[in-house]
């Protein structure tokens, strides 16, 4: 249906937005807080009027949906294009309101000097608190429409905005909080990886201060793009300040003919009142409310057994079976098989893009392993890089021109591999006929889909750049082989948390968080996170006894109570396990099928804690059941740690208290001799006072699990 009324509203669960669109351009008067029901725009107005400034237009140029140049904005433009240098000063004027249902609605304007139309789609359902907006441009001209650069639609921030949180990193340490002050002036960021990236991941949190996990007014940002990408935070002279997301093109990456058409990826924009905790649930909430969600809820996330950090490229086939055998005793459930299958893959040197089982080392195949696999009750997964290729390959000796690059500038040398250049048909119906044949002749139930480098670079065999086409290129084959294979369930990994967006995630099922099994680091890096992820998609594992990456040993009890809060597996070489650590692992993947029921619906509640230390807690969205977890890292200044306050319990319900990891109780008191046995506490009393944390030697921790008694 379409109409024109002056103000478009939005409702969610606890908030509000509100655009104004009297004008020429659409301007968001309201976004945050849920505003009455009856209240009238127009007072919003009001409100927000300024006098003239000093040395300034008498009405400035409008933060709008998407600021432009011929608006005369000072700021980042939410659009450059242009028609060979000219008719770049786009200007557009509302044309129509398009609402798509009660909760999403299409402002279209128009730009007719220069033949653009621009549409911004924004959703906001009224169960949920995550407004979902992206940018159409479309070209009506009779030449050729270059976009430098389309961003979602831009969003201001309030007068108290004070501090950004980005999450960078590297590999094998992603998703690491970084706060900084919010000042006048630009912070950008931007990412030239062709992926997500370890260093630069798509999303930024906005504080305003006093701020902490369960108080104070947080804004959440992420763009659901895998590929390169633009962040912008900015204060004006004005003291304006907004926020803009988009994806960053190459040189002339993206030319519309006439009557085609762009879409930004979306823009995923949260609000909470209640800390970085809410906006988190309200992320959360929003991603298990998707339709593709679904298929993860239809049964419990399984534990996972991982064959790469007991047998790397050694797939003796003796030790896989005796890999079988202790996977399948220690309680996993799915076997995933990974790199090192395929024809001449003896090392990271050779092999890539030949997709097929290499007879030499599996001379009957795949067969005898995955019905060794399926009788021991698992699953059978498997591991593939498609969008790879080894100059020592078959693929690569046949069609060295499918690759992408930048000549005659020198490749960079990376992993001793290339990239395909998914934006060409041949190349991704190969590679779909390819990984199609695999899943048809055994019977795969998961897909470890990794990508063990960046895009250096992004030369397509025109010449042109093909960034952006690789990434549109990958989601068709992954949409083809979902839509072949429904039941397959695919990771997205890319050297571990590299690929970790929304938009991959509308096309698989996890993604691997890191390739760093170090618990110690792990509980940073799913922290970071989990800010925006919610447990089951974030892969977590229990690696082998020193660490492979960081040397570091970490007790088992400390490995297994990191990998928990995630979709639970491990990568450890179980051969090598001693019956006393072996016995401990089968006891942590009990407790992980007890609790990943919780784990994977509640609500999670990061507690604020010194930094030397680490807690946080799922609550059931009944209030019925719960699980804290408590971590001592380095140790304690004092003789005697603080206390442990829990959260969001309910205050006149009356909980049972038990620790039930580890299975060797922590340091001996009148208290945790009471909680290994179970104690019943009310919820009021656990919240406001706490429980007197133990002694603790450093990197080790203890889990509670509470039920309330009606």
């Amino acid at each position: 249906m379409s109409s024109s009324p002056p103000f478009v509203r939005l409702d969610g669960k606890t908030t509000t937005l509100i655009v104004d669109c009297r004008g020429d351009a659409p301007i968001v008067l309201h976004w945050g807080a849920r505003l009455a029901a009856g209240l009238d725009p127009m007072s919003l107005v009001l409100m927000a009027s300024r006098a003239a400034a000093p040395c300034s237009p008498a009405v400035a140029a409008p933060l709008a949906l998407t600021p432009l140049l011929g608006q005369g904005f000072p700021g980042a433009p939410g659009l450059l294009a242009h028609r060979e240098g000219q008719a770049w000063a786009t200007f557009t004027r509302i044309d129509r309101i398009d609402w798509i249902n009660p909760s999403a609605v299409e402002i279209v304007s128009r730009d007719d000097h220069n033949a653009i139309v621009l549409t911004h789609r924004l959703e906001l359902r009224p169960d949920q608190d995550v407004l979902v907006a992206s940018t159409r441009i479309v070209n009506e001209g009779d030449a050729a429409l270059t976009i430098d650069a389309c961003a979602a639609p831009t969003l201001p921030l309030p007068p108290s905005a004070s501090h950004l949180i980005n999450l960078d990193g590297r590999w094998s340490g992603e998703f690491q909080m970084r706060r900084t002050p919010l000042g006048q002036g630009s912070t950008v960021r931007e990412n030239r990886r062709g992926r997500s990236s370890h260093d630069a991941f798509p999303g930024l949190i906005v504080e305003c201060a006093p701020c902490g996990e369960a108080v104070g007014e947080v804004y959440g940002f992420h763009l659901g793009a895998s590929g390169n990408h633009r962040i912008v935070a900015e204060t004006l002279s004005d003291a304006r300040a907004y926020v803009q997301m988009g994806e960053l093109f190459m040189p002339g990456e993206i030319r519309l003919g006439p009557g085609a058409d762009y879409v930004s990826p979306a823009l995923y924009a949260a609000y909470s009142d209640a800390g970085l905790s809410g906006m988190s649930q309200a992320y959360h909430a929003w991603v298990r409310a998707r339709p593709q969600h679904q298929r993860l809820r239809a049964k419990p996330r399984p534990v996972h057994y991982n064959t790469w950090e007991a047998v790397y490229f050694d797939h003796d086939q003796e030790r896989l079976l005796q890999l079988v055998e202790s996977a399948a005793a220690i309680g996993a459930e799915r076997f995933v098989l990974d790199d090192g299958w395929f024809k001449g893959r003896r090392d990271d040197t050779a092999g890539l893009g030949d997709w097929f089982v290499d007879e030499s080392v599996y001379p009957q195949g795949l067969k005898p392993l995955v019905d060794r696999v399926l009788a021991a009750g698992m699953e059978f997964g498997l591991w593939v890089e498609p969008e790879m290729v080894n100059p020592d390959s078959d693929l690569y000796r046949a069609h060295p021109e499918w690759v992408l690059g930048c000549a005659p500038a020198p490749q960079l040398s990376f992993r001793n591999q290339l990239v395909l250049d998914f934006g060409r048909p041949e190349v991704r119906d190969y590679l779909y006929g390819r990984i199609d044949a695999l899943l048809t002749e055994h019977p795969i139930a998961y897909l470890k889909w990794d990508m063990n480098r960046d895009v250096s670079h992004p030369g397509g065999a025109d010449g042109s750049a093909g960034a952006h086409a690789h990434v549109a290129g990958l989601y068709a084959v992954l949409d083809r082989l979902r839509a072949a294979h429904p039941k397959v369930e695919i990771e997205s990994c890319a050297s571990g948390g590299g690929r970790a967006d929304f938009g991959i995630l509308e096309r698989t099922d996890r993604i691997w968080t890191s390739d760093s099994n170090d618990a110690l680091d792990r509980l940073s890096i799913q922290k970071g996170a989990s800010l925006f992820i919610p447990a089951e998609l974030m892969g977590a594992h229990v690696g082998p006894t020193d660490c492979h990456i960081t040397g570091r040993r970490v007790s088992m009890a400390t490995r297994v109570s990191t990998a928990l809060f995630g979709h639970f597996g491990i990568e450890a070489n179980l051969l090598a396990l001693t019956p006393g650590e072996r016995t401990e692992l089968a006891q942590g993947v009990a407790l992980y099928k007890q609790l990943r029921g919780l784990i994977h619906s509640g609500d999670l509640h990061r507690l604020d804690r010194p930094a030397n230390e680490t807690a946080f807690g799922i609550v059931a969205q009944d209030g019925s059941e719960a699980v804290f977890a408590y971590t001592l890292i380095r140790e304690q200044d004092a003789y005697f740690a603080g206390r442990l306050r829990l959260a969001s319990l309910d205050a006149e319900a009356r909980y049972a208290v038990k620790l039930v990891w580890p299975s060797a109780p922590p340091a001996s008191s009148a208290l945790t001799q009471a909680l290994v046995e179970g104690v019943e506490l009310d919820g009021r009393t656990l919240m406001a006072v706490g429980l007197q944390l133990p002694r603790l030697h450093p990197q080790t921790g203890f889990i509670l699990h509470l039920s309330r008694r009606d």
